[in-house]
């Protein structure tokens, strides 16, 4: 059997298509971003093999707790590779992962990401992390590290994915969740800034393989174009909720990501109590619309894969509800009260939809 020949010079990294050098200057082009999401805690600068947090300044809690959660932003990157639009999809990750932490309360302290790619092209790795940094700074917690591997081979030279992981802290007196929900309370509904990062398969689906719109067309009823209006930045809850801890009483939140606002309301719903949210008192964005009327996709089929104009919960007792929307308003979040927890009686489920949406 006769041999390939071996290239002059044996094999080498490069030649198997990993650049080496690319990657450094990446890197280089990161660090200004980087230095922009910082915490005092944080020790140590970007290039060691670990990012350090300073964990004594957890010591002023009685019971420190840390929130834990880590997540990527689906098929939307494949419309940021589309656009050649690299610089806000980081901002989605940090919304992904940092507002499911403030779900139970939590401070988010830091966060770590992982960049793939097919080819390392520093000016786009570094754009990402850009957006990563500016999430964080809105978050208010650090980006104290990172990763990016290229996979030539695996992946086409402009094809990506990123992914996210954070750490928050909570006193674990003021832990939230579904223990301390009761009968009565008001369900509050936190404006989205359209689609977020969930159900772009679908979306991608309907929109650009079934209709065939291209991303740089103008959509009348979304007042820009199709791509545009796929890439809006996911909305960032973090320092709002937080916001809201601090003035208010609040029992609960509630990110709502994949799944949908019944689904992920329900998660935080006790088994004996029951979440009605009324769907006319909000109208959702007109992408929604588009979506549904142009795959002729059901109501319910929206509604359990996509937000719906809904992005965040907060469940609080009545007494709760004018400071919690004051509070809210001042911060520049459109919210409004939405249901009201009740008895769970003959309700399958812990929290429904009912309604029209208001048109």
């Amino acid at each position: 059997m006769s041999e390939k020949p071996i290239a002059e010079g044996g094999a080498s990294y490069a030649a198997a298509g990993v650049d080496i050098e690319a990657g450094d200057r990446a890197v280089e082009l990161m660090k200004e971003w980087v230095k922009k999401a910082q915490r005092p805690e944080v020790l140590g600068g970007l290039g060691g093999f670990a990012g350090l947090f300073d964990a004594s300044a957890l010591k002023n809690y009685e019971r420190p707790l840390l929130a834990s959660a880590t997540d990527g932003v689906g098929t939307k990157v494949d419309i940021a590779r589309q656009l050649g639009v690299y610089d806000s999809i980081g901002h989605d990750l940090v919304a992904m992962v940092m507002d499911d932490i403030v779900v139970c309360g939590a401070e988010p302290l830091f966060m770590t990401d992982y960049i793939c790619v097919g080819k390392v092209h520093p000016e786009r790795v570094a754009a990402i992390v850009k957006g990563i940094a500016e999430g964080c700074v809105l978050a208010g917690c650090a980006l104290v590290g990172g990763e990016t591997a290229e996979h030539p081979g695996l992946l086409g030279e402009d094809d990506f994915d990123v992914a996210g992981a954070g750490t928050g802290v909570v006193e674990a007196d003021r832990l939230l969740g579904a223990d301390r929900i009761r009968t009565g309370d008001a369900v509050i509904a936190m404006a989205s800034s359209g689609l977020h990062s969930n159900g772009y398969s679908l979306v991608r689906h309907v929109l650009l393989n079934q209709a065939g719109l291209a991303l740089d067309a103008h959509i009348e009823e979304l007042s820009r174009t199709l791509g545009e209006e796929l890439l809006e930045p996911t909305k960032i809850y973090s320092l709002d909720c937080l916001a809201l801890m601090r003035t208010t009483e609040v029992h609960a939140f509630s990110h709502i990501t994949g799944g949908g606002l019944a689904a992920n309301l329900a998660r935080v719903v006790p088994d004996e109590l029951h979440a009605i949210v009324d769907r006319s008192t909000w109208t959702p964005a007109p992408i929604f619309d588009l979506v549904g009327r142009t795959g002729s996709v059901e109501r319910l089929e929206l509604e359990k894969t996509l937000n719906m104009g809904v992005g965040m919960i907060a469940i609080v007792p009545q007494e709760s509800v004018d400071v919690a929307l004051a509070t809210l308003a001042d911060r520049g979040v459109d919210a409004w009260v939405a249901g009201e927890i009740t008895d769970r009686g003959e309700h399958p489920t812990g929290a429904a939809l009912i309604g029209d949406y208001a048109s």
